[in-house]
């Protein structure tokens, strides 16, 4: 297999492929010989378990993979895939994945990180590889609570939370981290299910494919300390109507027999949910994942009940293509290695060695 031939072109392409042969690769080979230490029902069994089915599909080395974790139950999964990987520091799994994909071109590099590691000590670190376009896909796990250290509410928590940091109920107002994610304008964006394994597969596969910065945030279910968090959108009496299908180049529309849909809300500038039979068929919003323009899909975005009972968009969101860092700054590299005299690297030559240096006695 060569490089254009490759089924996840977002990858580098200098990548070293696994031969097609004689080396086909299965899940097993991605699993490790660490015992999976999750509390029993745990819905990180279900996001190991695709991940390891669905990484052989990358054509890839093991050698050429990488993930990094902060600290959390989510962070354990570097352990569990027979992989390169990193068990490292609170929140700041995206500047130790950004160094990694800026020095070395030939890996894949992922992040796995939960709401807690990512949008509290871990905000700032989110949103600059977001705005900054890094090539890496980010695997967030939104199970709504802080389960590593035994249910203190999180910044994704509803208000009103009881829990044991929170007994009165929380005050906090909560991110929307698919929200956040498009207002640092990330180029990939999606949200899915550790239940449905069939479409958490299929985003995983547009996230890899995708050269940039991919953010995946994945509903997540504590059994021990938020169980039954996602309750609305895993129960089959309720979920036609509370999950709302955002599928490229297709009307919104869901709820039995598709009687619901999105339309744009002219008093609001966003959208809204209505009844198709009210306004008509030619009048629901067609989603466009690669809209440049993240406006409508930031609305979408905000059709997320606020606690997460109600209804919430799955889907692709935004994907779109922009320049990335760390192929910026490796151009920058090759460009200042190959200067001509009087070019940039005699700038920052000057700029080393120039007058705003000075020597400590």
């Amino acid at each position: 297999m060569t490089a254009t031939e490759l089924p996840f072109p977002g990858l580098h392409s200098g990548v070293e492929l696994v031969p097609t042969t004689d080396q086909t690769q299965t899940g097993k080979d991605f699993t490790s010989d660490q015992e999976v230490r999750w509390c029993p029902g745990c819905g990180d069994y279900a996001v190991l378990k695709a991940v390891q089915g669905f990484l052989p599909d990358l054509g890839l080395r093991r050698e050429n993979i990488v993930f990094v974790s902060g600290i959390g139950c989510s962070s354990r999964f570097p352990y569990y895939l027979d992989t390169y990987g990193m068990h490292s520091i609170h929140g700041r799994a995206p500047s130790i994945a950004t160094g990694l994909a800026t020095a070395r071109e030939d890996l894949s590099v992922w992040v796995v990180t939960g709401d807690g590691d990512a949008l509290s000590i871990g905000g700032n670190h989110l949103i600059h590889a977001l705005r900054r376009n890094v090539n890496m896909t980010i695997l967030l796990f939104n199970n709504r609570i802080y389960g590593l250290t035994k249910g203190q509410y999180s910044p994704t928590s509803e208000a009103g939370k009881v829990t044991k940091s929170t007994p009165m109920g929380s005050v906090d107002h909560p991110f929307n981290p698919v929200s956040l994610a498009l207002g640092a304008e990330g180029s990939f964006v999606a949200r899915t299910i550790d239940s449905d394994r069939k479409h958490l597969t299929s985003v995983l596969s547009a996230a890899a494919a995708h050269r940039g910065t991919s953010l995946v945030e994945i509903y997540q279910n504590c059994p021990i300390f938020n169980d039954g968090a996602f309750d609305a959108i895993k129960n089959n009496d309720t979920k036609a109507d509370a999950i709302i299908p955002l599928v490229h180049g297709e009307p919104i529309r869901f709820g039995a027999g598709g009687a619901k849909g999105v339309v744009r809300d002219r008093d609001t500038g966003g959208v809204k949910v209505v009844e198709v039979a009210d306004v008509g068929e030619d009048a629901i919003l067609v989603h466009d994942a690669h809209n440049p323009d993240p406006t409508t899909a930031f609305a979408l975005s905000r059709l997320t009940a606020a606690d997460y009972l109600h209804q919430a968009p799955i889907g692709i969101f935004r994907q779109v293509e922009r320049p990335t860092y760390d192929d910026q700054a490796r151009g920058q590299v090759v460009t200042a290695q190959t200067a001509a005299p009087g070019d940039r690297s005699d700038r920052l030559a000057a700029l080393i060695g120039g007058g705003d240096t000075w020597t400590v006695a």
